[in-house]
């Protein structure tokens, strides 16, 4: 026996105008036209080979092969629709899960973490996080959490949560603190920069907002992620670089400081969404994210 199945888009518009015995409320149900209702079912009346309906008065009624389809396809349709809601809800009660690079989930996510939890119990955060770079397209997770520069792709959803500002920061643990917090940004310029290789372009960035020379830039110590070179920075080794949020819960601590200010860049702190997954909690989750970062702006 074959397997193959008439047009299901007219299978559709059949169920609906035999459950509910009028072509004009299907077409209302449908959000199409009466007349498109009338082409499908004409075009499944061909395929099968025999009437389904016949006209009865100003209406019409069902054949009894009609009958017998009706049957069928709203048993059909019942039980899709029926596996649709379970699959979605159990899509909405799974984990959310939260791709995030280890700099930005250790010093900014964490410490808010218990009280995202608490504000958004639905949520049902899972964090994911890599050595590597972030793919926000991996069908592992349900949003990525990047600092990134526009265009975004046509085929993600991106929530701009806060413009990206980054800046120099240092420890009173640096064995020239004093000194270094009368001196303007030019004089960063005779300094050895700590630097990340996974950001270089931070410095030279930073450096031309302030109207200066890229490049009589001298970096120093490198590191491959961003949370080492902030832990050397706080550890007195020299003047590192970093996005405001990342820093700021240290600022206001003063385990670091920020005497030069922070600079604008054309990125910003983004959560990527994959089209093919809105199910309302990425929404919740970037207005929730933009909130805590304009408080710790």
């Amino acid at each position: 026996m074959s397997r193959e199945l008439p047009s299901l888009n007219a299978l559709h518009a059949f169920e609906a105008a035999a459950r509910l015995q009028s072509v004009s409320a299907a077409a209302a149900e449908l959000h199409v036209t009466h007349g498109a209702v009338s082409r499908q079912i004409r075009l499944l009346e061909e395929t099968l080979g025999t009437a389904l309906f016949v006209k009865d008065g100003r209406g019409v009624k069902l054949t009894d092969p009609g009958a017998r389809l009706r049957d069928a396809t709203g048993d059909a349709f019942e039980r899709l629709r029926t596996a649709c809601q379970e699959v979605k809800q159990r899509s909405v009660d799974a984990p959310f899960v939260l791709g995030c690079p280890g700099s930005l989930l250790a010093r900014w996510l964490i410490p808010r973490l218990d009280r995202l939890q608490r504000e958004l119990p639905d949520l049902r955060l899972q964090i994911s996080t890599s050595q590597g770079e972030l793919d926000p397209r991996s069908p592992e997770v349900d949003a990525t959490l990047l600092f990134a520069e526009a265009p975004w792709p046509a085929d993600m959803h991106v929530f701009e949560l806060a413009h990206e500002r980054i800046g120099p920061v240092l420890s009173a643990r640096h064995p020239r603190f004093e000194a270094l917090l009368k001196t303007s940004a030019a004089g960063l310029l005779d300094e050895a920069l700590l630097h990340t290789t996974s950001r270089a372009q931070a410095w030279p960035q930073w450096i031309q907002a302030k109207g200066l020379d890229a490049e009589a830039l001298k970096l120093g110590q490198g590191f491959e992620h961003l949370y080492y070179l902030l832990e050397a920075a706080a550890a007195g080794l020299g003047v590192a670089i970093a996005p405001q949020p990342l820093v700021a819960d240290d600022l206001r601590a003063g385990r670091l400081a920020a005497p030069w200010g922070f600079a604008d860049t054309n990125g910003h702190l983004a959560l990527w969404v994959s089209q093919r997954r809105q199910d309302g909690r990425a929404e919740r989750l970037a207005q929730w994210l933009k909130d805590e970062l304009g408080e710790t702006a």
